[in-house]
């Protein structure tokens, strides 16, 4: 069981900092362009498109990306609570 604890918080950690790169990659226009752009894009806008249809950008800065991140925080902790009690 311990294995699935540690799957789990790599996968999150992996996703995390896939965001992450993506939200660097944007300050880069031609960065975007490449194919680790593209893998990015195809993997992590599907997760923050709906922050960004609620959270409009204020102005020129988008903050919709750093609120997703701090609920996939939210939801690994609230998943690893619940999968810690069952288990």
């Amino acid at each position: 069981m311990n294995y699935l604890f540690t799957i789990l918080d790599f996968a999150f950690t992996v996703y995390q900092y896939m965001i992450i790169a993506y939200i660097l990659m944007s300050w880069v226009p031609q960065m975007r362009d490449t194919g680790i752009g593209q893998l990015l894009e195809r993997l992590v806008e599907p997760y923050l498109a709906p922050f960004r249809r609620f959270i409009p950008p204020l102005g020129f800065i988008d903050i919709s990306p750093i609120v997703a991140l701090i609920a996939l925080h939210f939801a690994r902790y609230g998943l690893f609570s619940i999968l810690f009690k069952i288990m």
